[in-house]
């Protein structure tokens, strides 16, 4: 019977990939859905609140991605820079940063001896030697930085995604208060969706993830709703 790897079971949470996803679908339906609600509470014409929700779903998705795109590259760029200094210190002080892996592998419970040839080993290969130092650190993978392109264009899709959402009711019908009933009844049940799916990633309670978002949606709802 093959060795079990006893990492098999893990998720991959690195490069920030699954938290853009979640926070663009439930930024784009609580912003888009509470504002919607503003709107028609105010009286204003269907058509109005439509051309809202619409404007809302654009300006809020590139908001979004640009944010997005702005934090992660500024991230990497800070990264590159410390990187920059840890090579630039691995270059001109060779033995002095063999001592300083050597006393990390002995804090992490290594014999002392052993440290100190492991470090050496390490210290060997350049490359190989920035990554560990910057991992130990740093707490970061050079290899493994997020991609600033790749997180905006996924909180674009999944903030228009939710966005559209609560605006598929003023899409298809624009007599009484059907679509702002249905506008509600979506944000509720995607809210909940939103938080079953996280409280399930992160093995939390799933009802209680699921509430907590139904209570920020209303929240905002009533909010806007007032307000209009």
């Amino acid at each position: 019977m093959p060795a079990r790897d006893p990492h098999v079971t893990h998720r991959s949470v690195a490069g920030g990939l699954a938290r853009a996803s979640v926070f663009g679908v439930n930024d784009g339906l609580v912003s888009n859905v509470s504002l919607i609600l503003g709107f028609a509470a105010s009286g204003a014409d269907p058509s109005i609140v439509r051309l809202a929700g619409i404007a809302g779903a654009v300006a809020g998705a590139v908001s979004m991605a640009a944010g997005e795109w702005v934090s992660i590259s500024a991230q990497n760029e800070l990264i590159q820079r410390e990187l920059e200094v840890e090579r630039r210190e691995l270059r001109s002080d060779p033995e002095g940063e063999t001592e300083e892996l050597a006393g990390i592998y002995a804090a992490h419970g290594m014999d002392p001896e052993r440290a100190q040839r492991a470090a050496a080993d390490v210290m060997r290969q350049p490359d190989e030697a920035l990554a560990v130092h910057a991992r130990e650190e740093l707490g970061v993978d050079p290899g493994a930085l997020a991609s600033p392109w790749r997180a905006a264009a996924l909180s674009l899709v999944c903030f228009l995604f939710g966005a559209v959402l609560p605006l598929i009711p003023w899409l298809l019908a624009a007599e009484g208060t059907t679509p702002t009933v249905a506008s509600v009844v979506i944000g509720v049940v995607a809210a909940a969706a939103v938080g079953a799916l996280i409280g399930r990633s992160a093995e939390r309670s799933i009802p209680r993830s699921a509430l907590r978002q139904v209570l920020i949606v209303l929240g905002a709802c009533a909010i806007t709703y007032a307000i209009g």
